[in-house]
């Protein structure tokens, strides 16, 4: 089979099935040999691995995981790349394909089946405008998970790993941290696609923590807290938690918290660390799981 990290093999692929586009799927085929090497290389792949990757497209990624991986379980929301992907993907007798939405697939049963529910490594050249809730999603849903070694938008990699007091900081950068040690990989511009994106793109790898940084009684709330705190980043912590009416904070309550840290009432969420968050999350009342 001929590598379709290499641009002429990609549109003889996109010809042959006459395939079209779908902007509704954010799809961006990426045509870099040199690119797709550096994420395997950057996920550490091994024949020890089972790799779960998200929107294979016409399977580029795909052949180079399969080379190196024990197994990849490559899950594809458009129905329409699943005969292309039968095709490109033909000599690989290590690769499972579902035609599913990454959001509503039972991942934990993946993982059970095809790895002995030991943990996997994701590798995705991810659709921009869905990227945040797929990580989040395998996150919050305690898949077992080594890595997740991904492409993004430039600006969100940029956001996953920047500390307080930056414009990128925000609830994205301190969810991430929480569950994961995030390494950037390669900035990755535009001419690597096709079609060409308006924006630049990364590869970041997320390692997954055993244990997270911080421990918190009610993680829930911690991130009911986050989000309350850059819903309104503009505002001081004070005000933006106590607009949060789901938090049940008055800003005397808030205030006092702070005050309990030494830190000033005036303060915004974007100062805080990962650490400062979880303490006022264990001081402050207030409904419990909000």
């Amino acid at each position: 089979m001929s590598n379709l990290g290499i641009p002429q093999n990609t549109i003889e692929i996109l010809q042959k099935y006459n395939f079209r586009m779908q902007k509704k799927y954010g799809q961006n085929f990426l045509i870099d040999t040199g690119v797709l090497n550096r994420i395997v290389d950057a996920a550490e792949i091994t024949g020890e691995d089972c790799v779960l990757e998200i929107g294979p497209g016409i399977g580029t990624m795909t052949q180079y995981l399969a080379e190196r991986a024990g197994a990849v379980v490559a899950v594809e929301i458009d129905k329409n790349l699943i005969p292309i992907l039968e095709d490109t993907l033909s000599e690989y007798e290590n690769i499972t394909l579902i035609n599913e939405d990454i959001l509503k697939v039972d991942i934990n049963k993946i993982v059970e089946e095809k790895n002995g529910g030991r943990p996997v490594k994701v590798v995705a050249n991810l659709p921009y405008y869905i990227t945040t809730p797929i990580i989040m999603g395998l996150f919050e849903s305690h898949v077992p998970l080594e890595s997740i070694t991904v492409m993004v938008q430039k600006e969100v990699a940029d956001r996953m790993q920047v500390g307080p007091g930056t414009k990128d900081y925000g609830a994205l950068s301190l969810a991430v941290q929480y569950y994961a040690r995030p390494e950037m990989v390669a900035n990755v511009p535009p001419n690597c696609f096709i079609p060409r994106p308006n924006v630049g793109s990364a590869v970041i790898r997320l390692i997954r923590y055993e244990e997270p940084p911080v421990q918190v009684a009610d993680e829930a709330r911690l991130f009911a807290l986050i989000r309350a705190a850059f819903n309104q980043r503009r505002k001081t912590l004070v005000n933006a938690l106590s607009n949060a009416l789901e938090l049940g904070i008055t800003k005397e309550q808030a205030a006092e918290a702070l005050e309990g840290m030494a830190l000033s009432s005036t303060i915004r969420g974007e100062a805080l660390t990962l650490e400062q968050f979880a303490l006022l999350a264990e001081k402050l009342p207030g409904k419990k799981g909000s």
